[in-house]
C-alpha cells in the first residue's frame, strides 16, 4: 500500500452509501459483476470488469478519487487518480 496524498481529505467517517446496488446499472437493466463505494459522496457503482463500469465512470465524472471495496469481506481501497491500492 501506498501513502495516496488524497486520504486525508476524506470525510470521516466514511460516507454512508447511497444505494445497495449499482443504480445506473439497474436502470439500464445490467448486471454489477463487484460494486464500489465512493469514499467522497456515497456512490455505489460497478467495477471495472462490469460491462459499463460505473465507478469510473463516477470518478471521471466528479473528480472524487478513493472508492473501496463494496463486497463482503473485503475493505481494500483503490485512487483512480493514482492508479493504486491505497
Amino acid at each position: 500500500m501506498s501513502e495516496c496524498p488524497h486520504l486525508p481529505e476524506l470525510p470521516r467517517p466514511e460516507p454512508a452509501p447511497l444505494s445497495e446496488t449499482c443504480t445506473e446499472c439497474r436502470a439500464v437493466g445490467s448486471h454489477p459483476v463487484q460494486l464500489r463505494l465512493c469514499l467522497v459522496c456515497g456512490h455505489v457503482g460497478c467495477c471495472d470488469s462490469s460491462p459499463l463500469r460505473h465507478a469510473t465512470a463516477h470518478f471521471e465524472d466528479s473528480g472524487h478519487p478513493v472508492m473501496r471495496s463494496f463486497e463482503t469481506g473485503e475493505s481494500w481501497r483503490w485512487c483512480f487518480a493514482d492508479g493504486s491500492i491505497v
